[in-house]
Order: C-alpha cells, then sequence, then structure tokens
C-alpha cells in the first residue's frame, strides 16, 4: 500500500516538477474521498535548498526519512549540477527493497547515476532523451512517451507529464477512484495520448474550443449508440470530412480514436464500481460485444477486462 512518500530535494531543482510531486502527494484530500499520504520533503544537507529559478526553498529533514518510504521521488534538477552520494544511495536502497522510485523530467539522470536504469525502460523530456541515452547506454530510452514505468520505476518525461507519471503510481496502488480525485482538484486534462498507458480516468470533459463541446458531451451520454462519423457530422451540421478534419485539428485525434479511448475509460469505470457482466459492460459502452471490449483493454491497457476488474475492483480509497 502507498503510504509513505518521500521527495528528495537537491540544489539546481526545478521548481514546478518539485510543486508536481507535492500537489499529487503532499495534500490531504480526504475531504472529498481522496487518499492521505505520510509526506517528507528532504535533503541530504537540510537547510536552504537552492532552486533553479534562483530563490531558496527551507528543507530541514534529513534522508534518514527514506528509510522506510514506499515512494521515494526525484523532481527535476539543473543540467550539470552535483548529485549527493547519500542522494544515490537512498535511491538504491528504495529500489533494493521493491519500493516505487519516481523521476520527473531530467530527475531521471539521477535514477540513471545510481545505476536503477539499467536493464529498464526510461524516459525523460524529449531535449535530454539522447544525453540519457548517451549517458546510461544500459536503459532502453524511449523518447515518445509521457512515462515510463519498468518494475516500480517509474520515469517521467518533461514538466507537466510529472502529473501522468505521479497519478499513474496512485492509480496502480490505490485505483482510478484515489487518482481520479486527486486528477479533479488539480483540474488537468482527462487524457493524455502518447503511446503510454495512462491508467487514469477523465476527471472533467475537456474540449479546447465551444464548436465540439456539445456534440462530445452528447458523446458521452450516448457511449452505447452506433455512433458513426457521418451521424455525428448530422448532428454538428457539418460534412462527414470537415466534421472528421476540424475534430482532430481541435482534439488531436480522430473521432474514432477519442471515442474508443471514452468507451475504455467508461468500461473500466463500470468494471470498477460494478458487477456487472462483461457482456453488459461491453453494450453498456458501445464496444458491443466482450471480444471487442477484450481486444482494446488488451491493446492500449495491456491487460485484460477480467484482470482489470480483479486488479481495481471494489473500493480502494483510503
Amino acid at each position: 500500500m502507498l503510504s509513505k512518500v518521500v521527495c528528495v530535494t537537491m540544489p539546481g531543482m526545478a521548481p514546478f516538477e518539485f510543486g508536481v510531486i507535492c500537489e499529487v502527494f503532499g495534500i490531504d484530500r480526504s475531504e472529498h474521498g481522496g487518499p492521505v499520504f505520510d509526506f517528507h520533503v528532504t535533503a541530504a544537507e537540510p537547510g536552504p535548498v537552492r532552486t533553479k529559478l534562483g530563490f531558496d526553498i527551507v528543507v530541514t529533514e534529513g534522508l534518514a526519512a527514506a528509510d522506510d518510504a514506499d515512494l521515494v521521488a526525484i523532481p527535476a534538477y539543473q543540467e550539470g549540477a552535483g548529485i549527493h552520494p547519500d542522494i544515490l544511495r537512498v535511491v538504491r536502497e528504495a529500489e533494493a527493497r521493491g519500493a516505487w522510485v519516481l523521476s520527473v523530467c531530467s530527475g531521471a539522470f539521477v535514477l540513471g547515476a545510481a545505476g536503477i536504469l539499467d536493464g529498464r525502460r526510461s524516459t525523460t523530456h524529449w531535449m535530454y532523451t539522447d544525453a540519457l541515452a548517451r549517458a546510461y547506454p544500459q536503459t532502453e530510452v524511449d523518447p515518445d512517451v509521457l512515462f515510463v514505468e519498468d518494475r516500480k520505476v517509474v520515469t517521467g518525461a518533461g514538466t507537466a507529464a510529472g502529473i501522468d507519471a505521479a497519478l499513474h503510481i496512485v492509480r496502480k496502488e490505490l485505483g482510478a477512484a484515489a487518482a481520479n480525485i486527486i486528477a479533479r482538484r488539480m483540474v488537468v486534462p482527462p487524457q493524455r495520448d502518447g503511446g503510454q498507458s495512462q491508467f487514469i480516468q477523465a476527471p472533467v470533459t475537456e474540449c479546447p474550443s465551444d464548436s465540439f463541446a456539445a456534440v462530445t458531451e452528447w458523446m458521452l451520454h450516448n457511449l452505447d449508440r452506433e455512433l458513426t462519423v457521418d451521424s455525428l457530422a448530422r448532428r454538428s451540421l457539418m460534412s462527414p470530412r470537415t466534421f472528421a478534419r476540424r475534430f482532430r485539428a481541435e482534439l488531436g485525434t480522430t473521432p474514432t480514436a477519442w471515442l474508443n479511448r471514452q468507451r475504455l475509460l467508461r468500461a473500466q469505470q463500470l468494471l470498477e464500481e460494478t458487477s456487472r457482466s462483461l457482456e453488459e459492460v461491453a453494450a453498456d459502452t458501445g464496444f458491443g460485444a466482450a471480444a471487442v471490449m477484450r481486444h482494446h483493454f488488451v491493446k492500449v491497457l495491456q491487460t485484460t477486462p477480467t484482470a482489470y476488474r480483479r486488479t481495481f475492483g471494489g473500493s480502494r480509497v483510503g
């Protein structure tokens, strides 16, 4: 169970990425049914820690707090800044005892220096992926994803992708309901497609402009119906070709891909929160048959609906 979370600060760290870790794990959201973590901010040398932007953050707790942490998180830091050997030790020990280890953006270089990326897949900000691969050739760096999890070591890509990576860990440990509460409070996008499975549900429906807000909202309430591009175009008073082109331009994906993603998210919710059969869930979400739904689960989430329900079914928010 994910309970104690330790964020390790270091000179030259990036304030935003540090703030992401604090925002996801450091706020008591029990009033809204969310999780409460035993959250600690630590430093190898407690006291003022100079950030990348030139101001200090005063850290009073040392690295001993990380000795029994369930998660050790490393924010981004200034390229070329020295890494205290005790930080590397803490990272190695956390990985060795089976705790989660998370890096955000250039924090992956700390994990590389500690040796725990060897034999694992990883990622970092696209500006640094080549440098990470050169510095640590024993890791397979994927430049095209928002985050990578490889045996409880999670590396996030640049900046806001740290949110995706952190919520992924929450979801894996506490289920979608917990991750969804945090996401809703943070008002993050409902989905972040990028090739990496993201086990977070849509907290809100996001549309970058009003032009498709009405039709996407209607689609969400009618997932069980046959929704073709032609029918959606008629509803939007556009030709099918114009509808498809503008939909992709404004939402960044095709109508079919967007619809399948929403159906998958809804199916996840039903599998978690209800006892409906797989065939019923498939019908309710527009997949039609359990076999079709299973295909989409395996393709996107690398798991089956049955395995997903076994992992996340029931109440998991504590």
